[in-house]
């Protein structure tokens, strides 16, 4: 019974531990887990099947013409083998045009992969940024608590005003609000991120680590994302089905052998068994339709997947920039808030926190001094954050998680 029980027991604490990951570890877990991405993967297994039957000749036909015999003619039979031909490279381009769908179906996958990773981390930064940001009020709350026990405690004894201690209570019991509504957050943001990494409602998340400080990647040509090179894989396609529709322009031939036996009537010596090979050829002839419909219906395509990919490559180049410009902007407010501002309302908010305990400084004075203070260390992590925010975008945006 004992070795039972110790199962179970361990049974129990491997199914209630967090699955623990870091923002590096987040792409991997959504190319494994996401299922939307599964079942993407399956356009490729499709395009593949699409192409095993591509650029074949048609099935050659077999034929058997019976007749019986009759008052003017005897019993006759053929038999035939026909087979069909292209005068036109129509079945390469079929090849050609299977092959194409292969590569837009893997790049479709891919590109699903790079918007897909962009969310999730997205997300995985927002918590990071959160639990920072949790950690903050945290440390705020233990100093208002602390200058609320020391004003309730000199307020007792006469020697501080009891609005000033009720005041103070009132801070820390804000900041403690400020937690639980940061925690309300942190819950919206973990059930979004879960389904993306394959994970069950009931399935704890641990994210490790901290938003690390700005650092400007480096440059990276964003002509390699998945969606541009779809794009193109797409135009190159376009333009094939319209040399397709031109291949079009004349049907096949059929060519084929016909041969039977066949009974003669010889004079005197009445009938004989004989028979007979021979050759056929059917040759259509384009007199009413050449395919024209089709073919300008192609070329217009073509020349609009061309100018879809121009546009799309002209609005990546946009989106790119634009994001890196944002990185810069994030890191010179990060690193002037949290090197050059943050110390100096730091350093003042801890000399009139003295001066409040030895009676030189009112209580209004110190929480105003605290409350920048607060807003200034918030706004130094959002900056962090907006930067891995803008930094992801343009990761995404130069396809780099492709």
């Amino acid at each position: 019974m004992k070795p039972l029980i110790l199962l179970c027991l361990s049974l129990g604490t491997a199914s209630s531990q967090a699955l623990s990951l870091s923002l590096t570890d987040i792409s991997t877990q959504v190319r494994a887990r996401h299922p939307a991405l599964q079942a993407a993967r399956l356009v490729v297994a499709e395009a593949r099947g699409r192409q095993l039957g591509a650029g074949r000749l048609s099935n050659p036909t077999l034929g058997f013409d019976w007749r019986s015999e009759s008052r003017l003619s005897p019993v006759t039979g053929e038999f035939s083998f026909e087979q069909s031909f292209p005068l036109t490279r129509r079945l390469r381009l079929e090849k050609q045009l299977t092959a194409q769908g292969v590569t837009a179906a893997e790049l479709e996958v891919l590109d699903v992969e790079r918007r897909l990773i962009r969310e999730a981390q997205g997300l995985a930064v927002e918590l990071l940024a959160l639990d920072q940001q949790r950690s903050l009020r945290d440390q705020q709350g233990a100093l208002a608590k602390k200058l609320a026990d020391f004003a309730q405690g000199r307020a007792e004894q006469g020697e501080f005003s009891p609005l000033d201690a009720a005041q103070a209570q009132l801070d820390a019991q804000r900041l403690v609000l400020e937690g639980k509504k940061l925690d309300s957050q942190r819950a919206s943001l973990i059930g979004q991120l879960k389904p993306m990494l394959g994970l069950p409602p009931e399935e704890p998340l641990l994210l490790k680590g901290t938003l690390p400080q700005p650092t400007l990647p480096g440059t990276r040509d964003w002509q390699q994302r998945a969606d541009y090179r779809l794009s193109q894989t797409q135009a190159q396609a376009a333009q094939t089905e319209s040399e397709l529709a031109k291949a079009r322009r004349l049907q096949d031939i059929s060519a084929g052998i016909v041969g039977g036996p066949e009974q003669q009537y010889v004079p005197g010596a009445g009938g004989q068994n004989t028979g007979y090979i021979g050759f056929r050829l059917s040759i259509p002839l384009p007199f009413w339709n050449r395919n024209q419909g089709e073919i300008v219906e192609k070329n217009a395509a073509a020349e609009r997947a061309r100018l879809e990919s121009d546009a799309l490559g002209r609005h990546i180049a946009g989106e790119a920039d634009t994001a890196r410009s944002e990185m810069l902007a994030q890191t010179d407010l990060a690193r002037e808030t949290r090197d050059r501002l943050l110390p100096l309302v730091i350093a003042q908010t801890e000399k009139l926190e003295k001066a409040y305990e030895s009676g030189q400084a009112d209580l209004l004075t110190v929480l105003r001094a605290r409350d920048q203070r607060l807003q200034l260390e918030a706004a130094a992590l959002d900056a962090v954050r907006d930067f891995h925010l803008a930094r992801i975008r343009y990761e995404a945006a130069t396809g780099a998680s492709d």
